[in-house]
């Protein structure tokens, strides 16, 4: 496979994720803070966001984990992987953050 082809297919890729609603706008903005003094900027930004989710999302099911569960200790998990997905454009990620902070708000383990 030649690099034009390579190139052709992570467009195609990525104008899918928009498409279906993976990534937002900020990504984009995101891909302009990229330049030839920082070639890996994206790879970077996004490598540190899938380190912090997943630290999140273990302290997460720790906290769901507990008999009394701190729903607001819950929210503060939440709140920040929502914060860090909005500022990459991880929109579908951002939006389940949202209905599960509304689940919180709830008290609703069961959702």
């Amino acid at each position: 496979m030649d690099v034009g082809q390579m190139q052709r297919q992570w467009i195609d890729y990525t104008k899918s994720l928009f498409l279906e609603g993976f990534l937002d706008g900020q990504f984009l903005q995101l891909q302009q803070l990229q330049d030839e003094n920082n070639p890996d900027f994206v790879v970077e930004v996004v490598s540190l966001f899938f380190e912090d989710s997943e630290r999140l999302l273990k302290d997460l099911t720790f906290a769901l984990d507990q008999n009394g569960v701190d729903f607001k200790k819950v929210d503060a998990h939440v709140h920040q992987l929502k914060g860090s997905s909005s500022s990459i454009g991880a929109q579908r990620v951002k939006n389940a953050c949202i209905a599960f902070r509304n689940f919180c708000e709830e008290q609703n383990t069961d959702a």
